[in-house]
């Protein structure tokens, strides 16, 4: 006979907000106090524990991939300057710049379009006739005129 769960509706909730933060299923066992196998029972017997999960690592992964591109491509926010002088204070907006970042740029390329931007390049070693065997080459020597 097997053990009653300790699983309750709320795990589901709890869930998607961790996940949220970038909780991973190691950690969410370590959260609920249980182990990972338990988390995966879990996401098979309760589909609304699964969902909550998918939708929270999802809108994580989101906010990521939009941090990265703008770091990538660089970005353009304002800022507010809070000053004090004596009694008076005052704030301004003030435009700033994060320049594009070159490492940012190559693992967006890397990863969007690996084909292109991988660093493994394939090369084939094979000759015309499909042997590995090389080939002499003519040389062909031109007498000055």
């Amino acid at each position: 006979m097997a053990r009653p769960t300790n699983y309750r509706e709320e795990y589901a909730e709890q869930a998607r907000k961790l996940c949220l933060l970038g909780y991973t299923d190691k950690q969410l066992a370590d959260f609920f106090n249980v182990s990972e196998q338990t988390i995966n029972t879990w996401k098979t017997k309760y589909p609304e524990f699964l969902e909550s999960i998918k939708k929270g690592k999802a809108i994580a992964d989101v906010e990521v991939v939009e941090s990265l591109y703008k770091r990538a491509i660089g970005i353009e926010y304002d800022e507010i300057e809070l000053k004090t002088d004596g009694k008076a204070k005052s704030k301004r907006v003030v435009k700033k710049f994060i320049p594009p970042d070159t490492t940012a740029q190559i693992f967006w390329l890397k990863n969007r379009q690996p084909k292109i931007w991988r660093d493994k390049q394939e090369v084939d070693h094979q000759s015309s006739d499909g042997t590995m065997s090389p080939k002499p080459t003519k040389i062909e020597l031109v007498a000055p005129e």
